[in-house]
Parts: structure tokens; sequence; C-alpha cells
């Protein structure tokens, strides 16, 4: 390493190259001046701001992004770029020294930038709130030091490097590149905190395309005329990525059937393609399989022809569904936009894949792509999960979308960059009180700053809904009378109506007396064996694979779904590239094809296999489940005009009940995903709610004590039977029939479901606080991350063994609940046997096989032998 004399802002310590820290500012500063630029992000700025911003503020905005990490003028932290020895005093950060840096120099005479600090607080009460957010570009706010001192900078000294001449060459550049900034007779910058927000996503989201060397390259020593050099690599760069859409931006809206293939749309899509640009809110409520994907692909084109959005992400309820979903956007976008489209980003941590592409990581945070593109600067966007919502399109799980509007790392790279895009959550009503809060609030800061959303759901009930409508509770008798499907617009009292879809099934329902495993399997078993596909959805993975075994005891293991030459089921604790596999093979044995073989099998999963899927059973089997998770359920039936097997020509959905009843389960008891259990201070479960599992119940077990079973119409009978479970006066009136024990469980329900929207309220971003010193962020991110869904830590197995499927795995996530006291980074050891790899991390160990993965123990030190808990 050689010695280093003029102040750096980015070194190779491998390569030995440097680049000098005014280049590096310049870098981000020319990124975020551009991005201003560009029509889309310019409208979210000053909607934001509430207020135009002139060519003044935005040169003085890119400006302050210049001086983000001004702090790197600390001989602590550029001790880190020089020979052993030469430093004696610690090394430093850069963030606080910033704030430091700044603070002295406004109080300080003799600081080299007081003068300019004094011109710089000229532009108005915002430049606090401001310079905050350029120094959060980290992804977290920063604290100011309380008494920074000119000593701190001045002890030790260093005989080679003098940070006040350095700083002198800042201020000569600043003032040099950004000259304009600095004219006399103009307003204050906007103070209002959402802009200060939406600025500090801006700068982050800036600072790491103005990192990329791909982009950005090294050059060296300092040159008064690089401001061209940066200006002209910032636009490049914009454009490879897809932030900057470019030609694309002037495309008319497609018809209907060049979108997605299908020659008209039907009423509900229909309905949708009416809304024009100046709904930024648009709730669609329709059947499961009507065609909501493609309404909302019609939606983002047609607000993307009309200057409204320059991207797209789409929000799903799982890692299947968004797999699924990928492919079939990126299909629609290829038929749009021909040679020129963008790649779909799968917004999957751990996935790579852009397009038909998939990546693979290397050292130094690079990645080699398959069409032998390494780390293709077009798939910028998908070679980091931080940067997913900055891709021009993108497919992923709820919660990517989420961590925008939470106090956690990079929350506002997130939000800035999703703010210009068409932000669709599919299947909405499935979130529990913690995301709903959540989800509410990111709405809100979507919408506020000029953003566009659309809902969707084939089952929102109007307790669930009047949260996204802000109308009033409507009675049982007014919600069931409201129209299905519907169309609902911000700020319009009534829904738009849509006609049903022209497929109406007719499903007919069986009740079985028990959620026995063995006798499960017995009636799949027989079903298969007729030829049919059955599809079997139990609530928890333990049953799940109680079922998948007792399929294999009862000597019919071949009719189970094969993946790698044996026997195989889904659910979500299986590895990346595992889930990948199991993924495939279940869209092949519940395929939709027409022409499918007459061949009977049977798809055993848990909730992972319920929404978003377009996939087609011959006979659903589930457990008793919420009204709306039914009808979910329900959707993966019958759902195309398929030829059947004798026996199976009408839909039929056998529902497992609990053996007794669910009066037991007030106890409160768990069974099977029913109830739940008190532990660590709260009450978990996954369906808590007995009383609309009792309503759901009844509406599947009627007319007592002479039963026959029920026949389900949808579309027509959807709003009738989510209301009939879902309505708080029928819950209210059930609650009180049933008496004390009911009362006293849903008085903990109901406490339980307060205080997870407490917990929500105290983690969400809320854009509308001040970007100041009192703007802290919590240190703890697993924890809040871990809330929003099935996954936790993830165990990165290094070096990487070969899994059940004959696949190497690289990774697996734990489930939230197991997680606690693991970190990310923790050193997993890994033992193989000869059906199952056992992971030991942090004092526990974990088996991981065909049946996914489970907790175990060691029965034996010697023999390394375990059991599965």
């Amino acid at each position: 390493m050689r010695m280093i004399r003029e102040a750096w802002g980015k070194t190779d310590r491998d390569g030995g190259g440097v680049h000098p820290l005014a280049h590096h500012c310049m870098d981000v500063a020319a990124v975020f001046g551009r991005m201003m630029e560009l029509p889309i992000i310019r409208n979210r700025l000053e909607t934001a701001a509430k207020a135009p911003l002139s060519d003044v503020d935005r040169r003085r905005l890119a400006a302050l992004v210049f001086l983000h990490d001004i702090g790197k003028l600390h001989p602590g932290f550029q001790a880190k770029g020089w020979l052993a020895g030469s430093w004696s005093g610690p090394v430093r950060g850069h963030s606080k020294e910033a704030w430091a840096f700044l603070m002295l120099a406004l109080k300080r005479h003799e600081h080299p930038f007081h003068e300019t600090m004094q011109r710089i607080m000229g532009w108005g009460e915002a430049v606090s709130p401001l310079v905050a957010a350029m120094i959060a570009h980290h992804g977290r706010p920063v604290e100011r030091p309380s008494d920074p001192t000119l000593r701190d900078w001045d002890s030790p000294s260093s005989p080679h490097y003098d940070w006040r001449s350095e700083a002198r060459v800042m201020d000569d550049a600043l003032h040099r590149w950004f000259a304009s900034a600095f004219k006399a007779g103009y307003g204050p910058l906007p103070d209002r905190p959402q802009f200060h927000h939406a600025v500090a996503g801006l700068v982050a989201l800036a600072d790491w395309v103005g990192s990329d060397r791909r982009f950005f390259d090294f050059a060296e020593p300092f040159n008064s005329e690089y401001n061209d050099i940066a200006n002209r690599a910032a636009a490049e760069a914009l454009a490879v990525i897809g932030l900057d859409p470019g030609a694309l931006a002037a495309y008319a809206a497609p018809d209907f059937a060049k979108l997605t293939g299908f020659p008209a749309p039907n009423s509900a899509q229909a309905a949708v393609g009416a809304v024009g640009p100046k709904a930024r809110l648009l709730i669609l409520e329709a059947e499961t399989g009507s065609g909501k994907t493609e309404a909302a692909l019609w939606r983002f084109t047609q607000l993307f022809a009309a200057g409204g959005v320059s991207g797209l992400y789409f929000a799903v309820p799982t890692r299947a569904a968004a797999r699924q979903l990928h492919r079939r956007v990126d299909e629609a976008l290829r038929r749009v936009f021909g040679a020129e489209a963008p790649e779909a980003v799968l917004a999957i941590p751990g996935m790579l894949r852009a397009g038909q592409f998939k990546g693979q990581s290397l050292p130094h945070w690079r990645v080699k792509w398959d069409d032998d593109a390494e780390s293709a600067p077009q798939r910028w966007a998908a070679e980091h999960a931080t940067r997913f919502l900055a891709a021009p399109v993108a497919i992923g799980t709820v919660d990517q979308a989420m961590l925008a509007g939470l106090q956690v790392k990079h929350a506002h790279l997130r939000g800035s960059a999703l703010s210009r895009s068409l932000l669709v959550i599919d299947e909405v009503h499935a979130s529990d009180a913690y995301m709903t809060e959540i989800l509410k609030q990111l709405l809100q800061g979507h919408l506020d700053t000029g953003g566009y959303a659309m809902l969707m759901s084939a089952t929102l009930g109007a307790r669930a809904r009047v949260g996204w409508t802000g109308e009033s509770q409507p009675s049982i008798e007014e919600a069931t009378a409201v129209p299905y499907p519907a169309v609902w617009i911000d700020r319009e009292a009534a829904p738009r109506l849509a006609a049903g879809t022209d497929q109406p099934k007719t499903v007919h329902l069986d009740s079985v007396p028990t959620m026995d495993p063995a006798e499960t399997a017995k009636r799949a078993v027989s079903a298969a064996e007729h030829g049919a596909r059955v599809l079997v959805i139990r609530n928890t993975v333990s049953k799940a694979v109680a079922t998948w075994l007792a399929v294999q005891e009862a000597e019919a293991g071949s009719l189970l779904m094969q993946v790698a030459g044996g026997p195989a089921l889904h659910h979500g604790r299986f590895a990346v590239e595992d889930r990948a596999l199991l993924d495939q093979e279940v869209e092949r044995a519940l395929t939709n094809n027409p022409s499918r073989e007459r061949q009977g099998c049977i798809v055993i999963g848990t909730q992972t296999l319920e929404q978003s899927l377009d996939i087609d059973a011959d006979l659903l089997i589930s457990d008793l489940c919420p009204m709306d998770v039914l009808l979910q359920r329900i959707g993966r039936l019958h759902r195309h005009d398929l030829s059947r097997p004798e026996g199976f020509k009408d839909a039929c959905a056998l529902v497992l009940m609990p053996e007794g009843g669910l009066d037991r389960l007030t106890a409160p008891n768990f069974e099977n995903g029913l109830g739940g259990w008190k532990a660590e201070g709260g009450f978990n479960g996954i369906y808590r709610d007995l009383a609309g599992l009792e309503l759901t119940r009844r509406l599947i077990v009627r007319h007592p004590p002479v039963w026959h079973p029920p026949v389900w119409r949808i579309p027509e009978m959807n709003r009738e039977l989510v209301e009939g479970a879902t309505h708080p006066d029928l819950l209210t009136a059930l609650v009180a029939e049933k008496g004390e024990a009911w009362e006293s469980y849903d008085r903990i329900v109901g406490g339980t479901r307060a205080a997870e929207g407490m917990i929500a309220r105290l983690n969400v971003l809320k854009r509308t606080d001040p970007f100041d010193n009192n703007l802290r962020f919590p240190n703890s991110d697993e924890k809040i991350m871990t809330r929003l869904g099935e996954e936790g830590a993830i165990l990165s197995l290094d070096p990487s063994p070969v899994g059940p499927f004959g696949e190497i795995v690289t990774r697996i996530a734990l489930p939230a609940r197991w997680s606690y006291g693991i970190k990310d980074d923790d050193e997993v050891k890994v033992m193989q046997d000869e059906t199952a790899l056992i992971l030991s991390v942090a004092e526990r160990r974990f088996r991981y096989s065909r049946e996914g993965l489970a907790r175990s123990y060691l029965t034996n030190d010697i023999t390394g032998a375990t059991i599965s808990e």
C-alpha cells in the first residue's frame, strides 16, 4: 500500500487505486442532481415539499449532497488507507465526524468552511434537517455530537496529511461546481418533514449508485473539471439501471390483448382500465382466478404511458407466488416493450433473478449471471436486496415493501425508490394487526408524496376494508348488499360496479370430523388412486409433514409430488435453492395446462400454497381456517375449465374439523393452527380468532341435526360468505352466545391485537416527524423485521453442502420464533448423514431433510445421532 497524501473518498486495497474525496462526493451529487431532473422523481419531491423546486433549489440540494461524506476528511478516517504505522491515533468513521466538521465550521472563524457554512445557513430553516438527511446516507439517522472540538481533528497530527488543506480543496470544488447554488436573492429551501425524508432516501440511493465503480471508476489526482465527467457518468448510470426510463417513457399504452394475451378484458378488468391517472389509490375486489394480475398490469402500463409512474413493485404474500408471478410479468413486459423490455427483478433475498437470467454471488459483492455477464450493470437493482425497489419492475413478497415503512436500516432509500412506482399489494386482507398498521403508514406516506397504489383481494370483508377506504363500518345488512366484484377509488364514497366472471364456480363443501394425519392421508390416497390431482393444505408444518409421512406409510409414496427422484412436500422451511425446485414441481403437478395427463398425484403443503398461485387441483383437502383464507384455498380448486377424472367433475372441498369442536381451545389452547398459547408475555398463534373460525365452521356444517353438505356459488356468494364469518356484529353476537369462556378468550385476542398495533406504531417510520436529532432508529432491526412474517435469521452454509434434493444449498431461513439470539453471521457447522444435514449454530441444532428444517437435539454425543422435535 502506498502513502496517500490527498483526501480519498474510495480506495481499493487490493488494486491500490484511489478515488479523491471531492471526486466521490461529486459522483454522488451528480447522481442526485440527475435524479431530480427525472420528471417522476421531481414530481414526488415537489409533492412532498408542496412547492415547486427552482433551478437554484435543485443546485442547493445537490451542493448539500456534495457534503454527505465531508467527515472523511478526518485524519482518523483517512488513516484507513495509509501505510501501517503512519498513524498513532484511533481509526474513525465519517458520519458523526461530518456533523462535527459542519458544526465546528459554523462556530470557528478559523475553520476552512466557516464562510461557506455561514452562507449555506442562509438557505433557510430546512438546512439543518436536510444536512441530517445527507449524513444519514448509510441508512440510519446519525446522532449529532454534543460538543465537538478542533483538538479532536488535530491530535495527533500527521506529517503527510493536512485536513485543513484538503478541506479548502473541497470548499473550492463546492463553489466551482455548484456556483449557482450560492446566488443571492432566492427564497429558502422547502421546510417540510415529508420532503426531508424523501431527500434522505434519494441521497442514500445516489450514494449506492455513485459508489459503483462500473459507473464511476477511480480517477486521480484531483481534477478541477471532474464535475463534467461525473455528470455524464450519472446520466449514463441512471439510464443503464433503469431509474431513467429513457425512450420507454414516451411509449403509448398497449391494448389489453397485447399486454395479457387475452382478447378482451372482463368486467372487473375493464373497470380498472377505466380509472384515470388522477386516482392515486385503487382497490380491486374480485374472486380468485378472475385476472386481478392482468388488471394490475394494465393499470401500470396506463400510468406509465401517462407519465404517472416509472416503475412497478408487485407485492404478494408468499415467495412461491412471487416466483410464479415473476415469470408471468416478465413475459408481459416482453410482449409490450419487445427487445427494449426491462428485466423484471425477483425481489426475494438470495434468489438473484432478473428476467430469464439467474445470478450467482461472487466475492467482493460481485455477481456472475448465467448469460456470462459478470456483475451486469443493467441488473444493478437485482444484485442486492436493499436495491430491489429501485428496479424498473420488481415482483416480491410484501415484506420487502414494508421495510420502507419501518425504522430499520435503509427504510428511506426503499421508500424514495418506491415512490416512483405503482405499488400493488395482492391479497391485502392477509395481513395481521402488526402488518396492517405498517402497511397503512407506508401507504399513506407513499400517497402523500404523489405515489400510486393498487390493493387487491378476493376476500376483503367490510371490517378490513374500512381501514383502507376510510368509510364508516356498515351494518351486516349493508355490508352484504355491497356489490361484488367491485372497484373502489380514493375519495369516491361507493364502489364502481363490476359484473362477475364469465366462469362462475359451484363448490360442494364436505366436513371431515377429524384433523388426524392418517385419516387425511387415506382420503387423499383414495382420490389420487382414482386419477385426481389432490391439493392438501394443512395449517402447520408439523401436520403437513405428518400427513406426508402417513401417505408413505400407506405405501402410496409414488403418488406424492416427486422431486429429484423421491417424494416431496411444500412449506416455508426449505433452503432457497430447494424452494425453487419445489415451486417448479408444484406448478407441474397442478398445472393448468388443458392437455395435462390423467394422472393422480398428491401435493401436500401449508399456507405457502393458498394464495396468488395459478395452480389447479381436482380435489381440495383443507384444515378449518378463517373464511377469507378458506376461499383463497378454494381458489386453487377447479380454477380453470379442464378435463376432470370420473368422480371429480364437480368441485369439492373437504374441510378437516377439530374433534370435539372449538370450545376447548378457549382455555386457551392450540391445535393445528387453531387457537393460541401464552408465551414470553404475549399470545401466540396462527388463527387465533376462534369466533371467526366458529362462524366459518357453521357456514360449512349447516342445518343440524339434519345435515347436508352446503353448496357455495363463487363469486355470487363471496360477499355473503366473507361477511357471514368476519363482520364485527356477528362476531360479537357469537361470543355473547357462547358465554364466559369465549368472552374471556376474546378479551385476550382483542388485547393482543391492540398490543400488536401499538408495537407497530412504535416501529413505523413516520415521515411527518421532523428529520432532526430526535429521529432515532432503535437498535433492533432483527426483532422488528422478524415480525413481518415467517422468516427469521438466515443461516449461511459455507462451505455449501449438497442438500436432500441433490442441489448445493447456501442459505436457510429460520422461522422467527426459532431465531432469537441467532445472528445472520453466526458460524454454522454442518454434518451430513445418509438422509439429512445436521446444522449446529449458537448451541442449537437443526435437521434438514426432505421433510424440511426441524429443530433437533443430539441423543448420542459419540454417534451424533439426532432426533427431531
